[in-house]
C-alpha cells in the first residue's frame, strides 16, 4: 500500500472490528484482517483501536516475528496536529530513569549513623580512660 499521511482524526475513525488502525511509533497499521489471529485476542487490538498503542505494543513485549507481522500491515505515517493526545511510550525501555533525590537521601542517612557510631565509640573510650584515672 502507498505512504499515506494520516491524522489523528482520521485515524480515530477506524476503531471497530471490521476497520481497524492502530498507532505505533507513529506510524499507522491497518489491523482489520489481523484481528482474529491476534494471539493475546481481538479484545486486546479492539481496546487500542483508532488510538496510539505504542505504549500496549512495547509494554508487552512482542516478538521479531511480531514485527515482522506488523510491518505488512503498513498504512502510512501520523500526521501530530497541535492539540492531539501526546506520543506513548516515547522512552527507552532498556535503561530506567534513575531517582536521584531518593538516592541522595540513603547516602546521607547512612553517613548520618557512620557518624552517629564514630562519636558513640568516641565517647564510650573517653569515659572509659576517665574511669580508668579515678580507679
Amino acid at each position: 500500500m502507498a505512504d499515506k499521511e494520516l491524522t489523528y482524526q482520521d485515524v480515530a475513525e477506524h476503531n471497530t472490528k471490521k476497520d481497524l488502525f492502530v498507532v505505533i511509533h507513529d506510524k499507522i497499521y491497518d489491523a482489520t484482517k489481523f484481528i482474529d489471529e491476534h494471539p493475546g485476542g481481538e479484545e486486546v487490538l479492539l481496546d487500542v483501536g483508532g488510538q496510539d498503542a505504542t505504549e500496549a505494543f512495547e509494554d508487552v513485549g512482542h516478538s521479531d516475528e511480531a514485527r515482522e507481522t506488523l510491518e505488512q500491515l503498513y498504512v502510512g505515517t501520523l500526521k501530530r496536529k497541535p492539540g492531539d493526545p501526546a506520543p506513548k511510550g516515547q522512552t527507552s525501555s532498556l535503561a530506567p530513569v534513575a531517582n536521584t533525590s531518593s538516592a541522595g537521601m540513603g547516602t546521607v542517612l547512612y553517613a548520618v549513623v557512620f557518624v552517629g557510631g564514630l562519636l558513640a565509640f568516641g565517647a564510650y573510650q573517653y569515659l572509659q580512660t576517665q574511669q580508668g584515672k579515678e580507679a
